[in-house]
């Protein structure tokens, strides 16, 4: 059947189309010089309109694209119009059949995702949404008409929703499912650590996707979810011991999560390890070696013996070193030195021998050459950064000598042989479950490590536990930016927050959780707390009042109860504490640094040195350029760091907190906490 634009409607109407020809599955439109083919499968709709002589027929395709055929006679074109719906919708209905079994094929693929017993990850999405692309690709019909038959619309909106709201699909589905399996297995999460864990907690073991950061505030429970989260495995079958690994930034630490997960899980084949005893696995079955650690890393005292003694023998031996040591000393650290012979100083050997440690071992963790360190450099800062390398290269060969007449390496060494091992692949990992410990704290080296184990076996998840409001270490390597930035440095995956924190009451929490908030590149996170406090809870007093607070709190404080006494530095312990044993016998006081604090708690925390200055706090941001190079890239935000540090101080007592100030030359933060609530007292 065929309709034509009449003489003068052709005439009239100039338009590059005058017939339309009905096809077996189709129309054809042609005129003089173009002709266009519209299969059934790519039409829309056809709509019929009347003009004020003529008809005009309207065809409209995918991508808004429409075609018309204008001056023809209505009755003609009305008739033609009859003929064709009647065979598209016939051919319409038909296709409708087969596009509802298609797409009840995906839905059917959908529903198993959905009831399935198991975690759905964000990585299976991908796979999911390219089987709907090709299910509607399969379709014989135009998508934008499924919405007209009832036997496809449900199915098509099902799939459309997890084409086009995938990860929020996602999130909904395995919501669901978390809530059921907390439910199916309450048992578990009510006994597998000595108190039930909380909602929070729960959901982060269960969290099944390939990689998880689990951001744990202070006091939270982050090592009752890393032995749930072992145990969970073991109970779901998801892993055999030999396939989870645990890893612990300290020995210590390594130590107490091997003892509770002996005595919560009973089970002695799941290990915690430290990176640097991990390394030393991958060195022994990789290179049937077994290298020994060298004493230098446990004695600090021959470590610092070592560097100081070469560091006095190069500035003894050389006066172009001995020039430079000072330029270096007194122009960029603002050390005051003695004249002459200054490197036989042992005040000066003494405070210089930490700094030498720092160096050193910053260094030895980027482990390039002497080129690759000063090319890191930026431009205007290179030649300087050069010659402060070539003043430490004496110590650095001398670090290497001593590991050869040794026979040992060194932690940095370590890593850096296992790193290697691993990527020739002469070490294959069994490990299917990587959970690591304090994640904040993670350096460059030991992120590296971690990639090249998962690259090893592509079926390996990371389960991260940290926080970044006590990201304290940069000083020695941690880059903040690996926490803050998980994604983009550990691939997708999921993000969740432990809310409640069972250690400090919500007044503490709410100064702490403010102050370190200032700084706005912190993850937000919720951190509630389950007891309450007051205006007291938290209170700035003059650094002299410090006995008439002790007095005050011996009044008080059971036997049991602990003050930790912090500061910033070891040397500004208060002489006061000299004679706590007999002026305050009852009182169970402990000093030591804010850093040595991470970790601990106290019913009384007493925090003194909120001074401005010279060894004050916040510490002034006094970098060698060695550090400005080789240390992760600081913040954009004053006193980050040192803002963090004031958080753990904080952090670490359950009921009080004193802040000691010098109101002569007032730390910075004083001001800063004041503005945020925190009473000024003149008395305890």
């Amino acid at each position: 059947m065929e309709l034509k634009a009449t003489s003068l409607g052709k005439h009239l109407a100039q338009h590059p189309y005058n017939r339309v020809r009905l096809l077996h599955a189709g129309v054809e439109v042609s005129g003089e010089k173009h002709e266009y083919l519209i299969p059934f499968n790519q039409l829309i709709q056809v709509r019929c309109k009347r003009g004020i002589v003529w008809g005009e027929l309207e065809f409209e395709l995918p991508d808004e694209k429409v075609v018309r055929l204008h001056g023809t006679e209505w009755q003609e074109t009305q008739r033609f119009y009859h003929h064709l719906q009647q065979s598209w919708q016939q051919w319409s209905a038909e296709m409708s059949e087969i596009s509802a079994g298609v797409l009840q094929q995906q839905v059917e693929q959908i529903q198993r995702i959905e009831q399935q017993d198991k975690w759905f990850k964000r990585s299976e999405l991908g796979k999911l949404q390219q089987q709907i692309r090709q299910s509607f690709e399969a379709l014989p019909m135009p998508l934008a008409r499924l919405d007209e038959f009832e036997q496809c619309r449900d199915s098509y909106h099902l799939c459309l929703q997890w084409l086009q709201h995938g990860q929020h699909s996602v999130s909904l589905r395995n919501m669901r499912w978390s809530e059921h399996i907390l439910k199916a297995h309450q048992d578990f999460f009510q006994t597998i650590e000595t108190s039930p864990l909380n909602k929070s907690q729960s959901l982060a073991v269960v969290n099944g996707e390939d990689t998880v950061l689990v951001l744990a505030g202070a006091g939270s429970g982050k090592t009752s979810v890393l032995v749930a989260r072992a145990g969970w495995l073991l109970h779901r079958q998801e892993a055999e011991p030999g396939q989870i690994l645990l890893l612990a930034f300290g020995r210590k630490a390594a130590e107490e999560m091997n003892e509770r997960i002996q005595t919560r899980l009973g089970n002695e084949a799941i290990k915690a390890k430290t990176f640097h005893a991990l390394a030393l696995q991958i060195i022994q079955e990789g290179s049937r070696k077994v290298p020994g650690i060298s004493k230098l890393e446990t004695d600090s005292n021959a470590r610092r013996t070592l560097l100081i003694k070469n560091w006095q023998q190069q500035c003894g031996e050389k006066k172009a070193h001995a020039k430079g040591w000072r330029q270096w000393l007194t122009e960029e650290l603002e050390w005051e030195l003695p004249e002459g012979d200054f490197w036989r100083d042992p005040r000066l050997a003494e405070r210089l021998s930490t700094r030498l440690e720092r160096w050193l071992g910053l260094m030895r963790t980027h482990g390039g050459s002497q080129a690759e360190m000063i090319e890191q450099a930026d431009e205007e800062i290179r030649d300087l950064f050069t010659k402060r390398i070539r003043l430490m290269a004496p110590l650095l060969k001398a670090w290497k000598t001593a590991l050869k007449d040794e026979g040992a390496v060194d932690f940095a060494g370590l890593i850096h042989q296992a790193v290697n091992i691993l990527e020739k692949g002469r070490f294959i990992s069994p490990w299917k479950h990587i959970l690591v410990d304090e994640f904040q704290d993670i350096s460059p080296q030991r992120a590296q490590l971690l990639a090249a184990l998962r690259k090893q076996n592509k079926q390996t998840s990371l389960f991260a536990v940290g926080d970044d409001w006590q990201a304290i270490y940069r000083f020695s390597g941690a880059e903040l930016s690996l926490t803050t930035a998980f994604r983009e440095n550990f691939g997708e995956g999921a993000q969740c927050a432990l809310d409640t924190t069972y250690r400090f009451n919500d007044r503490i929490g709410e100064i702490a959780n403010n102050f370190v908030q200032q700084n706005p590149h912190q993850l937000k996170k919720p951190l509630n707390s389950l007891t309450k406090g007051n205006k007291k809870s938290v209170v700035i007093l003059p650094q002299e009042q410090l006995e008439a607070l002790l007095d005050k709190i011996s009044g008080y404080a059971k036997p049991e109860e602990r003050i930790l006494v912090l500061a910033r530095y070891h040397h500004l312990k208060p002489g006061s504490l000299k004679k706590a044993a007999t002026r305050w016998p009852k009182l169970d006081i402990e000093f030591m640094t804010i850093h040595a604090s991470k970790g601990q708690q106290a019913e009384y925390v007493i925090i003194v040195g909120l001074f401005d200055g010279n060894d004050g706090f916040p510490a002034s941001a006094r970098e060698s350029v060695l550090e400005d190079v080789l240390l992760p890239q600081q913040e954009d935000f004053p006193d980050a760091e040192e803002r963090r540090l004031l958080y753990v101080a904080l952090t670490r007592a359950r009921h009080q907190v004193w802040l000691l100030q010098d109101r002569e030359c007032p730390s910075v933060f004083v001001e800063q906490l004041q503005n945020i609530g925190v009473p000024l007292q003149r008395k305890p």
